[in-house]
């Protein structure tokens, strides 16, 4: 498992909140926001939150693995279930999967 180091602009608060500690075993990033999925299953997010980035991101585990769009996030549990906050205006989460079976995941 790796530390997470952020850089870069500032002027819409990418770096906002980005962890500090170790433990992480992969990262996805939006436009204005980070996901990262933790060793332990859970998943970190920071950056901008005008959209439900950060705000609505899942706070339990079982994920294996994440992938950031421009404004929202879709992670996908060991269940083969798919979970995904963040920006509805152009439909992103309305018509999410409600079925198992997922073996990967990708955001547009």
């Amino acid at each position: 498992a790796y530390s997470v180091t952020a850089w870069g602009g500032t002027s819409s608060d990418q770096r906002e909140g980005a962890p500090t500690c170790a433990g992480f075993v992969s990262i996805a990033c939006g436009e204005y926001h980070s996901v990262a999925l933790r060793d332990d299953g859970t998943v970190v997010t920071w950056g901008r939150r005008s959209h439900g980035e950060r705000d609505d991101a899942p706070t339990y585990a079982g994920f294996v693995a994440s992938a950031c769009g421009m404004f929202h996030s879709v992670a996908l549990r060991d269940d083969g279930t798919v979970v995904i906050w963040g920006r509805r205006s152009e439909g992103q989460r309305d018509d999410a999967p409600t079925c198992a079976g997922f073996v990967s995941i990708a955001c547009g």
